[in-house]
Parts: structure tokens; C-alpha cells; sequence
């Protein structure tokens, strides 16, 4: 045998020289036998053991190549089903690795091979043998009673789809139940932690992965039947009912990621374009726009507000001016002096001193009347003061760019990203009480410097979606909108037209084969018929951007052009999703804005600090309110924005 050994060593050799070069998972699995230390191909979370499934599933192989690897994973199960089977003692039933010798394993002896033989060549023996003697099982082991196959006791294979919402895929597990799996029901909802191996699916035809569980470290049980998701495919509407387990459905998760990836999208671009992020507050004292229907924020209740503030009785003297008494006093005064000089016209004497007389009393009784007014105000004034928590009346904001442009003063180009607020009861499916607006401001800008911000955020989004979330936005085609991907690439390359409000109008009232609910008109809001036209049709499916509106239709603060009935303020529309972002250059001038605010009858008080801004180092600038919610309901193509919100917000509902 000595004399052979290298002879063997040389073919051994030849052979390798001309096999092919192994594939990486048998390079793996040759390394790891060798003892070498190496990463994992699958590390586990870092802040947790289990493996993220998106690691897994959207791989390029689909994660064919991680066959082998013994990992931990979590998640949902999304189906249960049960396969009843004869289990066969295990060298019969499947062949287990332990008895299948590699080719080629340097180190197995022909003994050992007839060894990890042994139960089949005794099976065959006792069939052909009868009851005499077997020479092989003699010369093999010791001479032992012969015991008889036991009987085929019958198992069950669970096959369960797991998903632990990182992708829309979901994990073939598989879960052979006996005595070290008591389990008999896994219903849809349950939650499992299990480790085990990934194995290549043994499905004919399908090419994958699936793993098979050999320990459960957890199972979070349900209330089947209290859980809402146990029946399939449950419509959007009834899912707003139970927000907090909606994210479990295929199309939400899928909605969730991908408002996820427009949140980071946000922020990236802002910061890769030297924008400073600000927080601006939530509870203010300033109507942000001058004419919005705001919450206010207090601590009383409804009964102690009222008690705090005592309604003021009212008589006939209400809406009469004291000026106008005074001045009418004064006025009978003199009447009275010039009539008892002349003596001429005793008649007219009594009369215009009974008339002075009257008026005497009416002058008292305002003058009374004024001042229990300002007595009971103050004296509820110093009640409500300490009760409250804010010494004045407080709101929750329902825009923030006032507040962010004083630090666009300051330190530039500044941006925020948060909730914002309208106490309007008429809800609608792109419009709710509690909305997030991404909202920028730029110093030493003008509105066309906004317009092209606005027009390369938009486009960095749609772009971001369609690298960052391609499976998800696959599902979004097959599953809501088949177009939707093309039409995000349309959006992210084509260029956008831009129109003034006026040109806008005109080109409307030239539209004769489609009529509108509403003809469009100089110095009227346009309508969602109007712009779906302009964008749908008139421009072929490209985004429009609608500048020089007139001034009754924005803010207060846009700045006023020089015709004098417009602002600088835009809108950009587009195709399928109406009015994402609106803008404006803001009004620098002292005396404008003041005219401004003066016109509209605005509490002058509450924007004080804003014409500060004017008075003291004034700098022009410009900027947009993104919807950022409606962003949301473009990219994924969901109808309505309750759908696009984790936890939605409507007139007269709040489940959580």
C-alpha cells in the first residue's frame, strides 16, 4: 500500500488540474473545513442576532448562494399550511448528510463506508438472508440480537411565508414537527424567531432559497380569531380602522419603505446642496399665512374657557361710537348757548336742551357701559392668566416658512421637515388636519431661484425611488398603478413648462371640447379640472409650473410685482398628482408688508417680530412648501393620503 500511495497522490493531482474552478459556496465550504477564520456571507443585524431577510431574498441569486449557512431570522408568518407524511427511520427517509461519503474525501476508509452502510445492508441481508447467519454483519461488529425496522410513525411538515418587513419578498420556512417541535398551529399574524439553514428550494421549477428551522426561540401567539388580518387582501378603507397592524400587509409595508426612502431623499439633497436643517416650532402665536383655520392650544376645558371668559351682555348702546356722542354733545352744547343768547325762539331753546339732555344721559350710560366691559375683561384677564398654560392664546402652526425665514436672515439657505396643522373640517383624500410639509428658504434669492430648487428636489426624489426601491416600486406597478415606474423616469429627465397665472387662464377658456364644473376666471383659484387639463393634456403629460398669481390667492408675505395685482408666488403641478409644491419670493420692503397686513386686517400683533426682519438688515428671499405626504401618494400611486400616512389624522376620528 506504501509503494501505491504516491502514485494515488499524482492522479489525485492530475484530476484537480482539470476540474473547473470551484464555485464561491464550495470555496466556502472548502475553507471553512480547512479551519480557516472568515466573516460570514450573511452577517446578522447589528443591534439584534437575526439576519435580515432583505440580505437575503434580494440578493442577485436570490439567495442561492447562502445554501449552507446557519442563520437566525424573525418575522410575521403570511401563510400556514400542513403537510401530513410517513416519517421512514432517517438513514431510509432522506439520506442523511452523514451518510452520503464525498468523492474523493481523503480521510474515509472502505470500512467506515460499510459501517455508515450497516442498516440497509442488514435490511437486505434479513430479506435475502432469511434466518441464517449473515457473514458480512459477523465480520462487520460483534455478534448482537438482530431488532426488527421500527414501525413509520406519522409527522407533519409545516410549510409557513414569513416576512419581517424589510422587503416584499417573503422566507419559505420549513418546520418538520416531532417531538422537538410540539408545535401544531402557526395561523397568520404569529410571530416566530427561529434558527436554522438556508437551503436551495426543493420546489421543482422555482429557483430560491428556503430555510429549514431547527430550534424556535420565540413564537408570539394571536387571538385568531379577534386578529383583523386574518382574511386576505382586506381593502385599504378597512385597514384605516386598525392602523397599528396595517403596516403588516404587503401594500403598506411596501408604501412605508418607500416614504421611508423619500424621508432620507429629503434630507440628502438638502444637505448635499449646503442647506441647514432648523427645527421650527409647533405651538405659536402667528398665523402663518393670515387666513387659516387654526387649533388652538390651552390646558382649560371647554367649561373652564367658558367661565374664564364671562360673555359680555349687550343693549342698544352697542354700535354706538362714544366719539360720535361726544362730537354730538358738544354740537348741542353750543346750540343751547347761541339760542339762550338771542332769546329769540323759546321753543327752540327747550327743545335743543331736552335733546342735550338725552344725550347727556346716553354719553353717561356708554361711558358706564365701557367701563364695566373693561373691568369684567381685565378681571377675567387676571383669572385666566395663571389657569392657562401660555399667557396668550396659542395655536398649533400651520406653516413654518415665517419662522425658518429669520434664520434664512441669518444663516443662509435653511430648511425644515415636520408636522403642520389646519383646523379644516373638510377633509378630503389629498388633504387632512395633520399633514408633513418639507419647507425651504433661500437668502439672496429671487423666485425664480425657488422654482428651479423646487424643480431639482422633485426630480432628485423621483430618481431616489426608482434606485432605492425598485422591489417595492415593482410591487406598486403590478399590484396599484402598471405606469407608475414610467411615469416616475418621465419625471425625474423631462423638462418642465412654465406659465404665468394669466397665460394659464387664457389657455383655458380656449379649451372648447372639454367642459369644466367651474370656467376658469381672472382672480379665482384654478380647479383640479383646470390643471389636469393643463398637465394631461394641453402639455402632454409634463409638469407645469404656474407663476405671477393675484394677490388675493397667496399669502400675505409674497411679494407684491410691479403691476401691482400680482405676487411672486408659484405652483408646481403635476400629472396624476395636482399641486405637490407651492413658493414665493417673499416681500423684503417694510412699507409693502405693512400696507399688506394692514389690508387684510391681520392682528398686527402677531407679526411684530416678522416686520423686525424688515427693519433691520432686510435681505430678499424665496422658497417652497413641499407636501410632502402627496409626494408620497405620486410615487406609490395610492388614491388616497390616509393611506399614505402611518398614523392618519381626520375630522371627528382618531383610532391611536
Amino acid at each position: 500500500m506504501a509503494s501505491q500511495e504516491p502514485t494515488i497522490l499524482s492522479e489525485k493531482s492530475k484530476t484537480e488540474a482539470q476540474e473547473p474552478k470551484t464555485t464561491p459556496q464550495e470555496q466556502k465550504t472548502t475553507s471553512q473545513e480547512a479551519g480557516d477564520s472568515q466573516l460570514p456571507l450573511i452577517p446578522p443585524f447589528k443591534y439584534s442576532k437575526r439576519v435580515v431577510l432583505k440580505t437575503i431574498l434580494e440578493r442577485d441569486d436570490g439567495g442561492v448562494g447562502l445554501a449552507g449557512e446557519r442563520v437566525v431570522i424573525g418575522g410575521w408568518v403570511k401563510s400556514f399550511k400542513e403537510v401530513k407524511k410517513d416519517s421512514l427511520p432517517s438513514s431510509l427517509a432522506e439520506g442523511h448528510e452523514s451518510d452520503i461519503v464525498s468523492p474523493g474525501h481523503k480521510d474515509v476508509s472502505c470500512m467506515e463506508i460499510l459501517q455508515t452502510r450497516l442498516p440497509l445492508i442488514r435490511s437486505i441481508a434479513k430479506i435475502f438472508g432469511g434466518g441464517g447467519s449473515n457473514p458480512i454483519r459477523a465480520k462487520l461488529e460483534p455478534q448482537q440480537p438482530v431488532t426488527s425496522i421500527p414501525k413509520p410513525a406519522l409527522s407533519s411538515i409545516v410549510n409557513l411565508l414569513v416576512s419581517d418587513g424589510s422587503c416584499v419578498a417573503t422566507l419559505q420556512v420549513i418546520i418538520e414537527l416531532s417531538e422537538g417541535f410540539p408545535i401544531r398551529s402557526l395561523p397568520i399574524g404569529t410571530c416566530i424567531l427561529a434558527e436554522g439553514v438556508l437551503k436551495v428550494l426543493s420546489t421543482v421549477g422555482k429557483r430560491g432559497i428556503e430555510f429549514k428551522a431547527e430550534k424556535i426561540h420565540h413564537i408570539g401567539t394571536i387571538e385568531e380569531d379577534k386578529y383583523p388580518l386574518s382574511r386576505k387582501r382586506l381593502p385599504l378603507e378597512t385597514l384605516r380602522d386598525c392602523s397599528h397592524f396595517r403596516p403588516r400587509t404587503t401594500t403598506v409595508a411596501s408604501v412605508m419603505r418607500i416614504r421611508s426612502a423619500l424621508t432620507f431623499a429629503t434630507y440628502t439633497f438638502f444637505q448635499n446642496n449646503g442647506f441647514l436643517s432648523v427645527q421650527v416650532p409647533i405651538i405659536t402665536i402667528t398665523d402663518g399665512e393670515g387666513f387659516s383655520e387654526k387649533f388652538r392650544v390651552t390646558t382649560l376645558s371647554g367649561t373652564e374657557v367658558k367661565k374664564e371668559y364671562p360673555k359680555i351682555t349687550t343693549d342698544d348702546t352697542e354700535g354706538v361710537s362714544f366719539e360720535t356722542v361726544k362730537a354730538a354733545l358738544k354740537e348741542k352744547n353750543t346750540l343751547v348757548q347761541q339760542l339762550k343768547r338771542s332769546d329769540s325762539n323759546r321753543e327752540a331753546l327747550l327743545a335743543a336742551e331736552e335733546d342735550l339732555l338725552k344725550i347727556t344721559q346716553l354719553a353717561s350710560l356708554i361711558e358706564a357701559k365701557r367701563k364695566l366691559k373693561s373691568e369684567t375683561l381685565s378681571k377675567a384677564s387676571e383669572v385666566h392668566v395663571p389657569e392657562d398654560f401660555f399667557s396668550q392664546q396659542t395655536y398649533l402652526t400651520v406653516s413654518g416658512l415665517l419662522h425658518l425665514e429669520s434664520y434664512a436672515s441669518a444663516l443662509g439657505n435653511v430648511y425644515a421637515f415636520g408636522p403642520r396643522f389646519r383646523a379644516d373640517r373638510r377633509g378630503s383624500a389629498k388633504q387632512l388636519p395633520e399633514m408633513w410639509i418639507v419647507e425651504a428658504e433661500i437668502a439672496f434669492s429671487q423666485l425664480e431661484d425657488a422654482m428651479n430648487c423646487a424643480e431639482d428636489y422633485f426630480k432628485f426624489l423621483c430618481k431616489w425611488v426608482l434606485e432605492n426601491c425598485s422591489e417595492d416600486m415593482k410591487f406598486i406597478s403590478k399590484r396599484i398603478d402598471k405606469n407608475r415606474i414610467n411615469l416616475l423616469e418621465a419625471m425625474s429627465r423631462c423638462a418642465y413648462e412654465r406659465i404665468t397665472y394669466m397665460e394659464a387662464v387664457n389657455i383655458l377658456k380656449k379649451v372648447t371640447d372639454r367642459k369644466f364644473d367651474i370656467q376658469p376666471e381672472w382672480d379665482a383659484p384654478l380647479t383640479s379640472q383646470h390643471l389636469s387639463c393643463l398637465t394631461d393634456e394641453i402639455y402632454s403629460r409634463k409638469p407645469v409650473i404656474i407663476y405671477n398669481y393675484p394677490k388675493g390667492l397667496k399669502p400675505f408675505y409674497a411679494r407684491l410685482n410691479d403691476d401691482g395685482q400680482t405676487v411672486a408666488a408659484f405652483d408646481m403641478i403635476i400629472p396624476k398628482g395636482g399641486i405637490l409644491i407651492t413658493g414665493t419670493q417673499n416681500e423684503e420692503r417694510f412699507n409693502m408688508l405693512n400696507t399688506r397686513i394692514n389690508e387684510l386686517g391681520l392682528a398686527r400683533e402677531q407679526y411684530e417680530w416678522y416686520l423686525d426682519l424688515r427693519r433691520h438688515g432686510t435681505v430678499k428671499t424665496s422658497g417652497f412648501s413641499a407636501w410632502f405626504d402627496l409626494l408620497v401618494l405620486f410615487a406609490t400611486a395610492i388614491p388616497d393620503v390616509r393611506d399614505a400616512i402611518p398614523f392618519p389624522r381626520s375630522s371627528g376620528k382618531v383610532n391611536n
